[in-house]
């Protein structure tokens, strides 16, 4: 799909999933015309039903279509219906002459070959892609899909495909940002010039100005190279000058978090980010092992239990399984939940391991957890408002951007959230790494003066699950 306005006019036929994973996908193709078969509204019509994201989703679709038809007057459904941006352009481009939207209204006969039988959806889709190319071949047809299968099978047949890029984040991955950066050995030569510098509470605050301030983002966290040793925080940035606040040293026995200590420079930003009540969203991004949900419930601890900051710590995360589903549990939510919760359970054995009182000393403060813990389902958080709560998104990177704006728009005054994922391990169809609303989220949330965000790089599991990462 193209990002500017090509010369000549194009037909994109839609995939139903295409219109399921985003309903807003019919107003995303600027100044070309969608068609959309008659299978098509018919997988959208037996989707409709129920309080899933899926049917919230078509029914919407639906709604699009039918404000449209009934825009469009008295124009003939052959002519085609105008597509009204609604609002929706993209990058601020004026599409001064909007493409229509088209139906099948008519049965479209197409050779497909004796080993496709039509009477499939999928193969309906590429009859009508083939009749259509015949019918005009002087226009560029293009099918629109997120299935791989009916992609492959379109290019057998000669009909261009592609996948849908609109809810793309990023172009790679490998470009999300990262969160940290690592200054120049040259560093204070070249900002020094104009160097403030002030102490306020035990830390250092450096103001400076130089070419590398423009490429900062608040709460990014910056370094020297290991010999020197310097770590900091952007705390402010205009347009020529940053505020840089020296990072509080989590890996020394001075500073504990719930007994808990940094093993690695990303994991001390992280608790930075984590214990500082001027930022108010933080997501870690890392794979197995690199310790996020041991990171994010030993500040919660902290600051619920001993600082009393927020009343109380909820987490909830995507009941995606990895394998065959589980089947039906029995019990309240949260009972329901539990099984879904093992990280929380490993990690809380973890933060409550002592040896002071022996096991009723432990049972004791199990018991006080388990009042300030709470765990929730995702299935239920649309309309509810957390007041001062610490919010745990955990296996953040299965959400949808949709979701994950439901989600986080659930905060209230005082309530701090924070997302947990690994987009190397999407366990959601149709979710990809560069669509991820993990990714969606981080990227929307980097110049935002009150989010951090950590790429947590080094594993401290084991040195076996270490490997494991690596050789397989």
């Amino acid at each position: 799909m193209p990002k500017t306005q090509a010369q000549a006019k194009r037909l994109f036929i839609l995939d139903t999933n295409v219109l399921m994973h985003d309903p807003t996908a019919l107003f995303r193709f600027q100044e070309h015309d969608v068609y959309l078969p008659m299978v098509v509204l018919e997988e959208m019509d037996a989707g409709k039903k129920g309080v899933s994201e899926v049917a919230r989703n078509v029914r919407q679709v639906s709604r699009f279509i039918d404000e449209m038809m009934q825009a469009a007057g008295d124009e003939t459904i052959e002519q085609g219906i105008p597509l009204n941006p609604r609002g929706l352009l993209e990058n601020g481009l004026e599409v001064t002459n909007p493409g229509r939207l088209f139906f099948q209204t008519h049965t479209l006969s197409s050779a497909l070959p004796e080993a496709l039988p039509g009477n499939k959806p999928d193969n309906n889709i590429l009859g009508t892609a083939l009749a259509l190319q015949e019918e005009h071949p002087h226009v560029t047809v293009t099918l629109v899909s997120k299935d791989i299968n009916l992609r492959i099978k379109a290019k057998v047949l000669g009909i261009h495909s592609e996948d849908y890029y609109n809810d793309q984040v990023l172009d790679d991955v490998n470009l999300l940002f990262s969160g940290t950066t690592e200054l120049p050995a040259d560093f204070w030569q070249a900002h020094g010039d104009t160097l403030e510098s002030w102490q306020k509470d035990g830390r250092n605050y450096y103001r400076l100005k130089g070419p590398l301030v423009k490429s900062w983002n608040p709460n990014e966290c910056v370094y020297m190279p290991e010999e020197h040793g310097f770590e900091a925080l952007v705390r402010e940035r205009d347009d020529d000058s940053a505020v840089l606040e020296t990072a509080i040293d989590y890996r020394g026995s001075k500073h504990t978090v719930w007994g808990i200590n940094a093993r690695n420079r990303e994991q001390n930003f992280a608790l930075n980010l984590l214990m500082d009540p001027e930022v108010d969203f933080v997501s870690l991004v890392g794979t197995a092992g690199t310790g996020k949900t041991l990171l994010a419930l030993a500040a919660g601890l902290t600051q619920t239990l001993e600082e009393n900051r927020y009343k109380e710590i909820i987490m909830t995360r995507v009941t995606v399984p990895v394998g065959e589903d589980i089947g039906f549990l029995p019990g309240t939510e949260e009972e329901k939940m539990t099984p879904w919760m093992g990280a929380l359970m490993d990690n809380l054995e973890v933060l409550t391991r002592s040896e002071v009182g022996g096991d009723w000393g432990r049972a004791a403060t199990n018991d006080l957890l388990s009042n300030r813990i709470k765990i929730r389902s995702m299935n239920f958080m649309r309309g509810r408002t957390f007041l001062n709560k610490y919010l745990i998104l955990d296996e953040a990177q299965n959400l949808t951007p949709k979701q994950m704006k439901t989600l986080i728009t659930r905060a209230g005054p005082g309530t701090k959230v924070i997302c947990l994922g690994n987009v190397g391990q999407i366990d959601t169809p149709y979710i990809t790494e560069t669509s991820s609303g993990l990714t969606y989220v981080v990227d929307r949330f980097k110049g935002w003066a009150h989010s951090g965000h950590i790429i947590l790089k080094r594993g401290e599991r084991s040195r076996l699950a270490d490997y494991a990462s690596q050789a397989l």
